[in-house]
């Protein structure tokens, strides 16, 4: 049996925990997601105008082999600058890769574009990043909140309002996987002509409202017509990271992070967009040896990470309060 584990969040895998931290008045924030000990990560990207850093590094075919954490920022190219201030904090508690008297965390990241959503970004010469990114790791904690939260404080969806979710499914064999987004897309996460979200088949026990399409589901309109608003490339991107406690290399963490983008493309119409930098992060804990033939395994995460990355995109857009011009799908859709 899989279902949801006991926190439905990211951090049901053992050996994660998660830090947020944001500035209501500047509509942003930072998210870090931290693993006990060095991990093996992958990448996947898949957005027309992506903005990292140390995603190189992840490729299978580069030489390091362990990652210290995960940083998921706001502040478009301005919010990269959270993951040296991560780096600092993890020298500060012994970790990194030791080469010689030198200590050095790899700490790969990604940033939304949230600099048009209303909030106040005259920082002048000191953009808050660093200062939230320390922030969001002294709260590391394996129980956190939803919504306008971290990275997804100032994140939009179309005209709703966007947030940070996170989701797990856990199974009688002990296999865990988990996901966190910061669901800040160009696209529609609702269909159209429904209160419905996009990723309403996914759902498990009401996380999300419960909210179904009214009647006999009609096709899909293929005459896509975009939402008239002010919107340069680049202009938004939703950010996740799976995880999972299963013993994986790089190269089959990278294949279900591609797998995993699935997930973004059941939740949201259309996707990967010129003006979205959309990319999906795997983590492996490494608690537990592969209980299945490599393949089949591979396989099975893949599904499920697909599956948490559409939950977690629905449940960050339903936890998400109104926010300046940007309503809340409770509020607005769902009627509460």
């Amino acid at each position: 049996m899989i279902r949801p584990g006991p926190l439905n969040l990211i951090t049901d895998v053992d050996g994660l925990k998660v830090g947020n931290a944001h500035d209501l008045k500047v509509r942003s924030g930072v998210t870090v997601v931290v693993p006990d000990e060095g991990a093996v990560m992958a990448v996947d990207v898949r957005g027309g105008t992506p903005g990292t850093r140390e995603t190189d590094a992840l490729d299978p075919t580069c030489g390091v082999k362990l990652f210290d954490a995960i940083t998921l920022s706001g502040g478009s190219a301005f919010g990269l600058d959270a993951a040296g201030a991560v780096m600092n904090w993890l020298v500060g508690q012994g970790r990194g890769y030791q080469l010689g008297p030198a200590l050095i965390p790899v700490v790969p990241s990604a940033i939304i574009f949230d600099l048009l959503n209303g909030g106040d970004k005259d920082w002048g010469d000191a953009p808050p990043f660093p200062d939230l990114a320390r922030e969001a790791c002294e709260n590391l904690s394996r129980d956190f909140e939803l919504g306008n939260i971290g990275a997804g404080a100032g994140a939009t969806a179309g005209p709703l309002k966007g947030g940070l979710g996170s989701v797990s499914s856990v199974a009688d064999n002990g296999v865990q996987v988990g996901a966190l987004l910061v669901a800040n897309p160009y696209g529609s996460v609702t269909m159209p002509g429904s209160d419905a979200l996009w990723a309403w088949p996914w759902e498990q026990d009401g996380e999300y409202g419960g909210v179904r399409p009214a009647g006999d589901l009609a096709p899909v309109d293929t005459d896509y017509q975009s939402p008239v608003r002010d919107v340069a490339t680049g202009g938004n991107t939703t950010l996740g990271v799976v995880a999972t406690n299963v013993v994986l290399d790089k190269a089959e963490a990278q294949r279900i992070a591609i797998m995993a983008q699935d997930g973004i493309s059941r939740a949201i119409r259309p996707v990967h967009t010129p003006f979205d930098g959309d990319t999906i992060f795997v983590i492996s804990t490494g608690r537990i040896e592969m209980p299945e033939a490599s393949d089949q395994m591979i396989m099975q995460l893949g599904m499920r990470a697909a599956d948490c990355v559409a939950r977690a995109i629905g449940r960050g857009v339903y936890a998400a309060d109104s926010l300046g011009d940007f309503p809340g799908y409770r509020q607005t859709i769902a009627g509460e």
